[in-house]
């Protein structure tokens, strides 16, 4: 089981909302929207994508990661060393 399964049902709900707005981005590219419209629209769905990385990241690290630690050896050192690699790549991101 992931760490994410029980809120499964919320993340593809979010993630359906976002791809919803990314089609409303292409519908404004299409019929010439203002700039800074677009450029609004386009932070919002930032914005979305970011806290489903950062539920994501906490159910991680809240199942995954502590089940890892908790049952020691080197996967718990590897599990931890993922998800420092997956938050560089958010915060690089």
């Amino acid at each position: 089981m992931r760490g994410y399964t029980q809120d499964k049902d919320a993340y593809l709900r979010r993630l359906r909302r976002i791809e919803g707005q990314v089609r409303g981005l292409q519908r404004m590219v299409e019929s010439d929207t203002y700039c800074i419209d677009i450029l609004t629209q386009v932070s919002a769905v930032t914005r979305a994508l970011q806290a489903v990385a950062l539920g994501l990241v906490e159910d991680h690290l809240g199942h995954c990661v502590a089940q890892a630690v908790e049952a020691g050896g080197p996967e718990a050192a590897d599990k931890v060393k993922e998800a420092s690699e997956a938050i560089a790549r958010l915060v690089r991101s």
